[in-house]
């Protein structure tokens, strides 16, 4: 991984900045109303339950939360979950996660940010494909980043992915919050938990030009204010990713 950076790692540089300014509040809420349309109970809804995890995560009001849950399960809110595929420069595949009251609306818009940028829509599957369905725990470094692995590996996880600023541990989605205590008791921190589209395959942009281009791409779909989570499979040098 030496030398480069997947767009989770670079998303996680950017979400700092979020954070900061509670701009990701507003993301985290619309999951998790979008979660609550399925059920409020967090026992039986797993959807629900990691995007609360992810929303305490970052330490988002509790009260917060409550008025989200509380949004999503009324029946007179017009919000529903829809996922668009396309290319970005150089070919990378791109999947868009939203939240809308007017899909027709918010599927022009997503339209244009590809065009723009030099991408295009696609239809479903045609980047989903190469995509598999993940938890994803997030987990500071420590001094002995070796026995960390090794123990986070010994928990039963999937994989175990270093980056430059963090640990990826990967695990079957409905096992996120048991697999995070389990971390959390050996006295890890944890930085972050979600579900994710994890790549099988990376595309690695070599061309600084077209690395930028894509990156681009992807930061004004993320500011658009329906967008939940952007996912895609692009591999680029570290020093074009701060």
């Amino acid at each position: 991984m030496s030398g480069h950076s997947h767009w989770a790692t670079t998303r996680r540089t950017k979400e700092v900045k979020d954070v900061a300014r509670g701009k990701i509040f507003s993301r985290l809420g619309r999951a998790i109303s979008i979660a609550a349309k399925s059920g409020t109970d967090l026992e039986s809804n797993a959807k629900l339950r990691v995007a609360v995890e992810a929303a305490r995560a970052v330490n988002m009001p509790k009260s917060n939360i409550e008025r989200a849950i509380e949004h999503g399960a009324r029946r007179d809110v017009r919000l529903e979950e829809v996922t668009y595929e396309g290319f970005g420069p150089g070919g990378i595949g791109v999947i868009v996660e939203v939240a809308t009251d007017n899909r027709n609306r918010t599927g022009q818009e997503i339209k244009n940010v590809f065009e723009r940028a030099g991408g295009n829509m696609a239809g479903p599957g045609s980047v989903s494909f190469n995509f598999e369905q993940k938890g994803l725990i997030v987990v500071d470094k420590a001094p002995k980043t070796d026995e960390e692995i090794l123990s986070l590996i010994d928990l039963g996880v999937e994989d175990v992915e270093e980056q430059e600023d963090a640990l990826e541990v990967y695990v079957v989605p409905s096992e996120v919050g048991i697999t995070r205590e389990k971390i959390e008791r050996l006295g890890y921190k944890v930085k972050s938990v979600e579900l994710t589209r994890k790549p099988k395959n990376y595309f690695f942009l070599s061309d600084r030009e077209t690395a930028k281009k894509s990156l681009a791409l992807l930061e004004s779909l993320e500011e658009h204010e329906d967008v939940l989570k952007v996912f895609t499979n692009f591999d680029i040098p570290t020093d074009l990713a701060h």
